[in-house]
């Protein structure tokens, strides 16, 4: 049993490079161990796994179907080792992260250099990018998102519902007039990092939906905000993400008695299996994200 996990192990790592040349040089094992060990592994199984070219691998449809096992296999063994070893040392490794500019900016940098001093051993690979990268099939270990998880294959954790508010620059207020009410949003310029064209506010227990338009389809928050310090409109977003604008005074809060549905923040793995250095960082940035949530009632 303990020669099958082996080659299991293997096995998963030469689809994970495609290459047997680049798995050897991963693991340490000669490449033509590792053939040898893949030809046996098929032998056993009495399927082919792998179409082997001088130039490249493909994985057949049996060793497609094998691939999926064994990875899960083989990280809840590591992670069986890990988890005892925790006992005896710090989590370590590359943490591979996918997170959006704003939130790493905004959110992330400032709580940094405490994770950092608290987990010595982990360094980082950020991508900071909009994009919905696959977990299946791309290297990350977590992705942070902010709004709602759509993909039912993947566990989300939320992590914290952020409260939303209106603000706009003085100016702006000045040329176009300052809502009073929230249905006043509709003659207005109202900057949505959404696409949906609609605005949930709440006032204490009452909640009205108000249909909003902008000249713009953007997906940068860092935009968006920017355009609003320069007179072109109103934006709904955290406060954290304007404080600066709030400090300087280019924005100030628009209908202060109403705020907008919490920005839910997710984070976004493959399995429920997750290594140290991941638990590690989700679970710190639950706990400190957690000071600027807001309970579910309004």
């Amino acid at each position: 049993m303990e020669h099958l996990l082996n080659d299991m192990a293997l096995f998963v790592e030469v689809v994970k490079a495609m290459s047997f040349r680049r798995a050897a040089n991963a693991t340490g094992v000669p490449n033509s161990t590792l053939s040898r060990r893949i030809s046996a592994l098929e032998k056993g199984i009495g399927l082919r796994l792998l179409h082997r070219t001088t130039r490249k691998i493909e994985l057949t449809e049996a060793g497609q179907l094998y691939y999926e096992r064994c990875k899960r296999i083989v990280e809840e063994a590591r992670l069986a080792h890990e988890q005892l070893g925790e006992m005896l040392a710090q989590p370590s490794g590359v943490l591979r992260a996918s997170l959006p500019v704003d939130f790493a900016v905004t959110f992330l940098a400032p709580l940094m250099p405490e994770f950092s001093s608290r987990y010595p051993g982990i360094t980082f690979d950020f991508d900071l990018t909009p994009r919905r990268v696959d977990m299946v099939s791309e290297p990350f270990d977590v992705a942070i998102r902010m709004g709602e998880s759509q993909d039912s294959n993947l566990i989300a954790r939320q992590l914290a519902r952020l409260p939303t508010y209106l603000y706009a620059s003085p100016r702006y207020l000045e040329l176009s007039g300052e809502p009073s009410e929230p249905t006043d949003l509709e003659q207005h310029e109202c900057l949505n990092i959404l696409k949906s064209g609609e605005w949930t506010l709440h006032k204490e227990t009452q909640m009205t939906k108000v249909s909003v338009g902008s000249k713009f389809v953007i997906n940068s928050v860092a935009m968006i905000r920017r355009l609003a310090t320069l007179d072109m409109g109103i934006i709904l977003m955290p406060k954290e993400i304007v404080a600066d604008d709030l400090d300087n005074r280019r924005l100030r809060r628009v209908l202060p008695e109403w705020q907008g549905s919490p920005a839910s923040v997710y984070a976004i793995t493959e399995t429920r299996l997750l290594p140290a250095k991941t638990r590690c960082f989700i679970e710190f940035l639950s706990e400190h994200l957690d000071k600027l949530c807001i309970s579910t009632q309004y």
